[in-house]
């Protein structure tokens, strides 16, 4: 624990050679952007931690402009290099990208249009035609409640949920967990970003990145015994899930450390940041280390004290695993 304390309070400066990634270097060449594959014997993977005072208007809402400038310094982090070339580099124009959302706990509490609208903005002027674009989550009626439009056509951005497409008709299965993935990113999309909320879960201890790709599948209420292990992992390694996931961009601009997946006012807080990483699970691990802070700051129980230590983050990096790295001392942390 004193490890983990000293982890997530370690500031970091930027600068030297990239570090990360889950990438290889192939399709996506830009000159000067190199991002080395999660593999056997990679020495770090960066999780950049990107925080604005100035992120709310005087309503205390986000500002789009605050928080676009931020997802680019973010981004630049990460990838130290300029944030045009990052989205040229990770997206083709030929490219359908799905944006998974989550929009579980409604307006209060889930992934902000605001950050939505930024990255769609990034795509477009990365060559990616605007049809081409998909916000999605599990339903429709959950994205209308966080302030989303739907839309299902060809002029422009797409918005709608699982219910609309249906899943595929082949079960997909990972060790021990079996399900129809979506026909958005089996069939629809050749490309994903995952743009889940930073917050607690009161069964599975912590919803995060890998999580978030709960809204994937038809079936993740089986999934939940055990405090999630080993499911949580199982479901991020199945291929469509693992192979096009090229960009994890966590909103934690309101963040909650009780009471979640809904909505709890009284246990969030204006943490005005994102996360992001190319590694997930080293995404995951820090977002933990943020809640057990804000926790052991509140006077509460830690999450393996109060019985849901989200131990599907180690599974996620053993050797069957495999998924990035949960090691504090393999993850560079930034705080910009």
């Amino acid at each position: 624990m004193e490890k983990r304390r000293q982890f997530i309070k370690k500031t970091m400066l930027v600068g030297g050679a990239l570090l990360l990634g889950r990438r290889s270097a192939t399709a996506y060449a830009v000159p000067g952007l190199t991002i080395p594959s999660n593999t056997a014997g990679q020495k770090q993977s960066r999780v950049v931690i990107a925080h604005r005072n100035d992120l709310r208007t005087s309503q205390n809402l986000p500002d789009e402009a605050a928080v676009q400038k931020l997802l680019d310094t973010a981004l630049e982090n990460l990838f130290q290099q300029n944030s045009q070339n990052i989205w040229r580099y990770l997206f083709k124009p030929e490219d359908i990208v799905g944006l998974k959302v989550n929009c579980l706990a409604g307006k209060g509490l889930s992934t902000r249009p605001e950050l939505v609208n930024a990255v769609v903005e990034r795509l477009i002027a990365a060559g990616v035609n605007k049809s081409n674009i998909i916000i999605w989550d599990r339903h429709d009626n959950d994205l209308l409640r966080a302030g989303y439009t739907l839309y299902q056509g060809r002029q422009k951005v797409q918005c709608f949920g699982n219910n609309r497409v249906g899943f595929s008709q082949d079960i997909a299965e990972y060790g021990q967990i079996g399900s129809l993935l979506t026909r958005i990113v089996t069939e629809m999309c050749t490309a994903l970003i995952n743009l889940p909320i930073l917050k607690d879960h009161g069964i599975v201890g912590l919803s995060a990145g890998m999580k978030n790709n709960f809204g994937v599948i038809n079936n993740p209420n089986k999934y939940h015994d055990n405090i999630g292990d080993p499911f949580v992992a199982d479901v991020n390694m199945l291929p469509p899930i693992r192979n096009k996931t090229r960009l994890i961009i966590c909103d934690a601009i309101t963040a909650q450390y009780e009471g979640g997946p809904p909505f709890m006012p009284q246990w969030c807080w204006n943490m005005d940041s994102l996360v992001v990483a190319t590694d997930i699970v080293a995404l995951d691990q820090v977002c933990w280390d943020i809640v057990e802070t804000k926790r052991k700051a509140e006077k509460l129980f830690s999450l393996k004290q109060a019985g849901r230590e989200p131990r599907y983050i180690a599974t996620a990096a053993d050797q069957t695993h495999r998924l990035g790295t949960n090691d504090l001392e393999k993850i560079e942390c930034v705080r910009v």
